[in-house]
């Protein structure tokens, strides 16, 4: 005698849920009426008795990503008056005013691969707001989505894509279990390009990939990076906001698809001393209608003057953001000359160790790179920054084009010198605020102070334990 299953919870093929999501994707672009697509989603939770929770995320000040599972008749009931305590999220509000409002981004919807993340959920952001109402200060994401508003209004696009590297390792919490006298463990000592199709790097690529298409990310290509055990998955670009959600999508499937593996995929910038950091070059473009402004057909390198001045701005600002690009005590280990490190502040269309290189081009793919983006920076904080300085910054030194190419000034190579120039940076305080601006740089002394302030040649447990995506209320109590 057969019975039937007792739990029957949504579970769709990955080729309908690229359709899904890909269709999700297409209305957000389009700004289709959030309140058109709230009712929508309300209505297909009712009726989708397969259904069970809604997970909504959001990523606090230093970028750590967080999520709350909803019971979907809870919120069905009370998706207008979602609530949580924001004291108990690093950076964010006091105990004295802790509750903070959660306002779902319906737009942002996903559908999710069940065998990943469970059956029964799909998966929205969330926007944080304030006690009152209004939008909170220190919640990145509802202000890059606000920026991105803007030049919307504006006919303007801020198109970005990502080139997110990271390191796979052998067994599971590898970075929480980190103990300096042994180091990581790599899974695959290959190299560039190089993997067997049955190695354990390739089959944690090939799944990931599995999985980023059906999330709607348009998938590019793969491959294994420079280092041993280290990956790279690349995807097209999409407005600013959803490039940040998607990144901070990409880093939890990974991590989840490495820990189905029993290994552990990791975002240190530098976990490894002696071989490649990992990076995550940043690909930026402004378009108007349809048309690229960073194309110009007789321009120098086939940039337009548009393009020019917003490398121009970059690089004029790069000491002082060089923080929010570059978060953690590991960054300074990847801003190593011996390595490729893109650590040297001028622009190059062929040398890789520029702060900024402008890829060869045309008028669809003209684009300016940011080489110098660490892969645990966050993507809201980091977007929105380099959009406002590539934009709004100060020119306070004309730079020639020659000089774009030739100058010898570095970024710096630690992170007190990085918390020094931000922290006297007016312009860094008019984009962010200096509310923010002060918790970024408390958190960040808060993590720097536990950690030995000569890197020198051995990665020591305090910059893996108490780096921001690494660390939790346990690691930092056994300080």
């Amino acid at each position: 005698m057969t019975t039937s299953p007792l739990r029957h919870f949504l579970e769709i093929p990955y080729d309908q849920l690229e359709e899904m999501n890909l269709a999700a994707k297409k209305d957000q672009l389009d700004r289709v009426d959030p309140e058109k697509i709230k009712e929508r989603c309300l209505k297909y939770l009712a009726d989708t008795r397969e259904l069970k929770a809604v997970t909504v995320c959001f990523s606090d000040i230093e970028g750590r990503f967080h999520m709350l599972d909803y019971d979907k008749k809870f919120l069905l009931r009370s998706h207008d008056n979602l609530t949580f305590d924001g004291s108990s999220v690093r950076g964010f509000s006091q105990v004295m005013e802790s509750d903070l409002r959660l306002e779902i981004d319906w737009p942002s919807i996903r559908w999710l691969p069940s065998d990943v993340f469970g059956s029964g959920k799909v998966i929205v952001f969330g926007i944080i707001r304030d006690r009152d109402g209004s939008g909170y200060s220190s919640d990145m994401r509802g202000r890059l989505k606000d920026f991105s508003d803007e030049l919307w209004k504006k006919g303007q696009v801020a198109n970005i894509a990502v080139e997110c590297e990271g390191f796979l390792f052998e067994s599971e919490n590898a970075e929480q279990n980190f103990r300096a006298q042994d180091g990581f463990q790599l899974v695959h000592s290959g190299g560039y390009f190089h993997s067997l199709p049955n190695d354990p790097l390739k089959l944690f690529i090939d799944q990931l990939a599995e999985v980023q298409r059906a999330l709607g990310f348009e998938n590019e290509k793969d491959h294994p990076e420079v280092a041993p055990s280290q990956f790279e998955l690349n995807y097209s670009y999409t407005e600013a906001l959803l490039a940040a959600d998607q990144l901070q999508l990409y880093k939890l499937t990974a991590r989840q698809v490495a820990a189905n593996m029993g290994c552990t995929a990791s975002f240190l910038p530098k976990p490894i001393s002696g071989i490649n950091g990992s990076g995550m070059h940043t690909n930026i473009s402004i378009s108007q209608k349809g048309t690229n402004l960073f194309y110009d057909a007789k321009g120098e390198e086939k940039v337009s003057k548009m393009g020019w001045e917003f490398i121009d701005r970059l690089l004029n600002s790069a000491n002082d953001m060089c923080l929010v690009l570059n978060p953690s005590v590991n960054a300074y280990r990847r801003l190593d000359p011996s390595y490729e490190a893109p650590n040297q502040i001028k622009s190059s269309a062929v040398d890789r160790t520029s702060m900024v290189r402008i890829p060869l081009g045309n008028e669809q793919s003209a684009r300016v790179e940011v080489r110098t983006v660490a892969p645990d920076a966050s993507p809201y904080l980091a977007f929105l920054v380099l959009l406002k300085t590539g934009l709004e910054g100060p020119m306070t030194e004309k730079i020639s084009s020659e000089e774009r190419k030739t100058r010898t000034r570095y970024l710096p190579d630690n992170i007190y010198d990085a918390v020094r120039h931000f922290k006297s940076s007016d312009f860094m305080a008019s984009v962010l605020g200096q509310d923010v601006k002060d918790k970024f740089v408390e958190r960040k002394l808060a993590s720097a102070d536990r950690c030995p302030r000569a890197l020198g040649s051995v990665v020591k447990e305090g910059e893996i334990l108490y780096h921001h995506e690494v660390t939790n209320q346990y690691l930092w109590s056994k300080f």
